[in-house]
């Protein structure tokens, strides 16, 4: 029970706050349970696919082919495959997460798990395609031009400055 409570402390944290606030403003923290309910309901609908999706991925794709494509020696094109494969993914970055978890444990660089994150987060194609629609093609291609260089840069120093047993080549090892 007390390793349960350690675990979801957070959660309870933030339950406890609610409940000290419904004592105070209870408009708002109602609004604020009605925005967590609202939340939850998102991540449900999200998180079962991400959760086949990883499992097919798991299955379906051999831990050399990810080695060889984004491994350790993968080089610049094991960043350029990272970038690919996050402009061709949809869906909210929290759904990420656990697809460049299986990735890392299948053998991935943590550069190249890094650039996969970025990429997925600013640089997606539908999200390239809505900004010309709305904003220009020239806006759209100069955010680009910058974003990927910062998101290949923030892939190797996050590479870099993290320490090599802070974050294990695979699960199995950490």
């Amino acid at each position: 029970m007390a390793e349960l409570l350690k675990k979801y402390r957070f959660i309870l944290a933030i339950m406890v706050v609610n409940l000290l606030v419904a004592l105070w403003k209870p408009a708002l923290a109602g609004l604020s349970m009605t925005k967590f309910l609202y939340f939850l309901s998102e991540v449900l609908q999200i998180l079962p696919p991400v959760m086949v999706l990883m499992g097919l991925l798991d299955v379906w794709v051999p831990r050399k082919m990810v080695e060889a494509h984004l491994g350790r020696d993968s080089g610049l094109r094991g960043a350029g495959f990272a970038i690919l494969l996050g402009t061709a993914a949809a869906g909210p970055l929290y759904a990420a997460f656990p697809i460049a978890l299986s990735l890392r444990n299948k053998g991935a660089r943590l550069a190249n798990v890094v650039i996969f994150l970025g990429t997925w987060a600013s640089i997606k194609i539908p999200m390239i395609i809505m900004e010309s629609s709305f904003i220009g093609l020239r806006f759209a291609l100069l955010r680009l031009a910058f974003t990927v260089p910062f998101v290949l840069v923030t892939g190797y120093l996050m590479e870099m400055i993290l320490l090599a047993d802070a974050v294990p080549e695979t699960a199995e090892q950490g």
